[in-house]
C-alpha cells in the first residue's frame, strides 16, 4: 500500500502525521511512504531524515492525495483537501464531525473511507488514540490559563500559585477524564486551590485517593457547576461525548458572574466545546473576551507543542496504521472492533452513530457495510 502524508495547513498546525521511525515501520513491511517535502520541518523531522528511513518525497499535496491509497493526518482535512479525496481512498486523522456539518458533507461527498483517531477505542475501555493529544492539552489548559491571567493579556494580573502571605488562585476544573487528570496534575504541582467535577462518582474517589486534601472533588450538576465557575480565577473545560457534540455546561450567565479578568479554556472546542460564549481560536489569535472575562478556545492546543505532541501521537496511531495497510482496512476493521468504531464516513455515509445523529444524517453501522462488501 502506498501511504501519503502531506503537510497539515490548519493555522499554526506544525505537527506530522508520520515520524521517521513510523516511515520506517511501514517500509520494513513492504509498503511505500510518500511524503510532501517540508512536512516535518518545523519540529525538526527534515526531508533528510525521510528519505533515510525510506520515504519518497512530493512537492505538493495533490501529488500526495493523488497517489496516496491511504492518507495519514493529524488534523481534520481543509476544505481544499476534501476536495482532493477520491473514492475508496482511506482517510486516518483526527475528524471531529459532530459540530462540522460543513467537513461532515464534504467527506460524504468524497466517497472516502474517513477513521477519525478519536472514536478508535481500546481493549481495556476509552480512547487510546485521543488519550496523548489529551494529555497534552490538558497540561496546555494550566500553562495557558496561568499567562492569559496576566494583566497584559487581559486577566487580572493573578499568579495561580500565590506567593506566601498571599492566596492562590483559584481553578475549577469541569471533567475528570484524561484532559481533567493532566489539568490536574499541572494545577496541583503550581500550588492552586483546585475544584474537579464530574459526574462519575468512582472516578471522583480515584482523584481523591491520589490527590487526598490538595484538591476538592464535586459531582457535577448544574449548581455545582454554577457556583465553581463564580468563584474561579480559571474554568477549565475537559468534558467528552465520544464523537459527539460537546454538552454546553457553562451559560452565558454563568460566564457573566465571573470576576472581570477570569479566564476560561475551553479544550472541548474540536467538539463546538462546553462554554455557551465559546467559538474556535487559533494559535495566531487564541483569545477574545466576553464581557470581562478572557476566552481561550484554540482548537488544536497541542499544535504548539508540536514536536512532543506528533511522537506521543505516532505512538498510539502506528499500530492501527499498520494493521491498515497490511490487511487492508475491510479485513482490518472486521478483525478488530476497537478499530471498526474509528469509521466515521465510508463511501458516502455516516457510520458513526453519535455524528448521524448531531447532523441529522441516516446511520448506517460499520457492521452493515461490511457485510454488503461480503454479499
Amino acid at each position: 500500500m502506498l501511504i501519503g502524508v502531506p503537510k497539515e495547513i490548519k493555522n499554526n498546525e506544525s505537527r506530522v502525521g508520520l515520524t521517521p521511525a513510523s516511515v520506517r515501520e511501514f517500509c520494513q513491511r513492504g509498503h511505500a511512504v510518500l511524503v510532501q517535502k517540508g512536512a516535518g520541518a518545523a519540529i525538526g523531522m527534515t526531508d533528510a531524515l525521510y528519505v533515510a528511513a525510506g520515504a519518497a518525497l512530493a512537492e505538493t499535496a495533490e501529488e500526495v492525495f493523488a497517489r496516496a491509497d491511504m492518507i495519514v493526518k493529524v488534523k481534520e482535512p481543509q476544505p481544499q483537501e476534501c476536495a482532493l479525496l477520491r473514492e475508496g481512498q482511506i482517510l486516518y486523522t483526527y475528524l471531529h464531525l459532530a459540530p462540522d456539518p460543513q467537513q461532515t458533507a464534504a467527506l460524504v461527498l468524497s466517497g472516502a473511507v474517513c477513521i477519525a483517531y478519536e472514536t478508535i477505542t481500546g481493549p481495556g475501555g476509552g480512547l487510546p488514540l485521543l488519550a496523548p493529544m489529551s494529555e497534552v492539552a490538558g497540561r496546555m489548559a494550566i500553562q495557558a490559563g496561568a499567562a492569559h491571567l496576566e494583566k497584559s493579556k487581559g486577566g487580572m494580573g493573578l499568579l495561580l500559585g500565590g506567593v506566601p502571605g498571599v492566596a492562590p488562585g483559584h481553578i475549577a476544573i469541569l471533567g475528570g477524564g484524561v484532559v481533567g487528570t493532566n489539568a490536574l496534575q499541572m494545577a496541583v504541582g503550581i500550588g492552586a486551590r483546585v475544584t474537579v467535577l464530574d459526574r462519575n462518582v468512582d472516578r471522583l474517589r480515584q482523584l481523591d485517593l491520589v490527590f487526598g486534601n490538595r484538591i476538592v472533588t464535586q459531582y457535577s450538576h448544574g449548581q455545582a457547576i454554577e457556583e465553581a465557575v463564580r468563584g474561579a480565577d480559571l474554568v477549565v473545560g475537559a468534558v467528552l461525548v465520544p464523537g459527539a457534540a460537546a454538552p454546553k455546561l457553562v451559560t452565558a450567565a454563568m460566564i457573566g458572574a465571573m470576576r472581570s479578568g477570569a479566564v476560561v479554556v475551553d479544550v472541548a472546542i474540536d467538539q463546538g466545546g462546553c462554554f455557551a460564549t465559546s467559538h474556535p481560536t487559533t494559535h495566531a489569535e487564541p483569545t477574545f473576551m466576553v464581557g470581562d472575562v478572557v476566552h481561550y478556545c484554540v482548537a488544536n492546543m497541542p499544535g504548539a507543542v508540536a514536536r512532543t505532541s506528533t511522537f506521543a501521537l505516532n505512538n498510539a496511531t502506528i499500530g492501527p496504521a499498520l494493521a491498515l495497510a497490511d490487511k487492508g482496512w475491510r479485513a482490518a476493521m472486521r478483525d478488530d472492533v476497537h478499530l471498526r468504531h474509528g469509521l466515521n464516513v465510508c463511501g458516502g455515509k455516516v457510520t458513526y452513530e453519535a455524528v448521524a445523529r448531531d447532523l441529522g444524517y441516516e446511520y448506517v453501522p460499520a457492521e452493515t457495510l461490511l457485510a454488503q462488501a461480503d454479499a
